[in-house]
């Protein structure tokens, strides 16, 4: 199996896990380690306009730095849409 599709399905777990009540850590750790894999699939899927732009917005969501205050049920949802498209997007390749 690919690496990238391997980071996908991790990176789909993982946005999964963000729904349940976990602690704050580890919401910043998963901010960290989601900006530089959807950093690394827009790298990697430069070809794709629309895969790339999926990648960077989803980048631009979850940084860290300048955090995006959604609320906690907002963010559910947005983290159920990146596990779907990390889903989707294993399944195209």
């Amino acid at each position: 199996m690919k690496p990238d599709r391997i980071l996908k399905i991790v990176l789909a777990i993982a946005s999964l896990i963000c729904v349940l009540d976990m602690p704050y850590g580890y919401y910043q750790l998963y901010r960290f380690i989601a900006l530089g894999a959807f950093l690394y699939l827009a790298y990697t899927e430069q070809e794709n306009k629309g895969w790339l732009s999926i990648w960077i917005i989803s980048a631009l969501l979850v940084q860290p730095f300048f955090k995006v205050a959604l609320g906690r049920d907002i963010w559910n949802i947005v983290d159920v849409i990146f596990a779907v498209l990390l889903v989707i997007s294993v399944k195209k390749k």
